[in-house]
């Protein structure tokens, strides 16, 4: 900060901290934010599982929603790779999966 005055203080321009977030003001930031969130619980879980083989790669997704809602789905992929490839991209799949279900 010393540094900063010092600089600042050549175009005549003057710092002043505004001191240390008081402990209340951010207990009631987060109050006013929880409480805009619905009570309900809106978790879903995603499983994934990418593989590969001579034969090609794939992969299983299954999305469990709210109200015992599952999706399962399985995808070929058109390309040979590792596992870990395989894997990767079974849960970049599955993310977009995620992230459009709701919507529709």
């Amino acid at each position: 900060m010393t540094t900063w005055s010092i600089e600042l203080s050549e175009y005549g321009i003057k710092y002043d901290s505004q001191g240390p977030l008081q402990a209340q003001c951010l207990a009631d930031f987060v109050a006013k934010l929880t409480s805009l969130i619905a009570t309900e619980d809106q978790s879903w879980i995603l499983h994934v599982d990418g593989l590969s083989n001579i034969k090609g790669s794939g992969a299983g997704i299954i999305l469990e929603g709210p109200n015992e809602m599952m999706l399962e789905l399985t995808i070929k992929f058109d390309f040979q790779g590792t596992n870990n490839q395989a894997e990767y991209e079974a849960l970049l799949a599955g993310l977009r999966l995620a992230q459009i279900w709701p919507k529709l």
